[in-house]
């Protein structure tokens, strides 16, 4: 996650608008960007992110590699080799997680999955927010 916000923090970034979205391998063609940010608060440990997560949502790495085919539910059974940049939105107590993906609304619970609590999937290793 610090590798995207010290990007940001320094060249800025654009609107999907101006940028948009194409699935090919490219170069950026964008030298820098409208929007930046004064800098970036790392998270480290699972207690941290929860309390951290009271404030804001936050960017999490996680490992994804057993996602693509996840359909509901609470998922406990990940690795930990990070892999994917996702959107912690909640937490419930003890119970688990909630994220919200890039994949879309056909995927998962509408866009979103369900994380066992504690580090499952890596969640607690490399989370960070902007300020």
């Amino acid at each position: 996650m610090t590798s995207a916000f010290k990007y940001i923090r320094d060249k800025g970034i654009t609107t999907s608008d101006k940028y948009p979205y194409k699935a090919i391998d490219q170069a950026c063609k964008v030298d820098g960007g409208e929007f930046k940010i004064f800098g970036f608060i790392n998270v480290a440990g699972c207690d941290y992110l929860a309390n951290a997560l009271n404030e804001r949502p936050i960017s999490v790495a996680v490992d994804a590699s057993r996602w693509s085919s996840y359909k509901n539910g609470v998922l406990s059974n990940c690795g930990t080799s990070l892999n994917h940049g996702v959107l912690l939105v909640g937490i419930k107590g003890d119970e688990h997680w909630l994220i919200k993906n890039s994949w879309g609304t056909s995927w998962g619970e509408d866009g979103y999955i369900r994380l066992a609590s504690g580090n499952t999937c890596g969640i607690c290793v490399d989370a960070a927010f902007p300020f």
